[in-house]
């Protein structure tokens, strides 16, 4: 959302929130009156439940596989791949750390 209208305000804040602003104006490479507006937009909006959207619906459908294969051994494939890169991984962590 796009707000070409301004009013230009003196805001007093507490220093930690003051701090927190410029941390995440810094990390998130984005100006400071940006990281302002965007986090009082947020507050509002969650506050007041202004903007928020539609839940959303995951609508199912047939996978339509071919005769023989098993949805479930697709999960099972996905695990076994993620337990080895997960070893593989702490593998070579292990050998750095030597």
């Amino acid at each position: 959302m796009h707000y070409d209208a301004y009013m230009r305000t003196t805001v007093h804040l507490d220093r930690d929130l003051e701090q927190v602003l410029r941390e995440t104006a810094i990390r998130t490479h984005k100006p400071f009156k940006k990281v302002l507006n965007e986090t009082l937009r947020a507050g509002i909006e969650q506050a007041t439940g202004m903007g928020q959207a539609e839940p959303f619906v995951l609508r199912s459908r047939p996978m339509g596989l071919r005769a023989g294969y098993d949805p479930a051994g697709f999960n099972q494939l996905a695990d076994d791949l993620e337990a080895e890169a997960f070893l593989e991984t702490t593998r070579k962590l292990m050998e750095r750390g030597r």
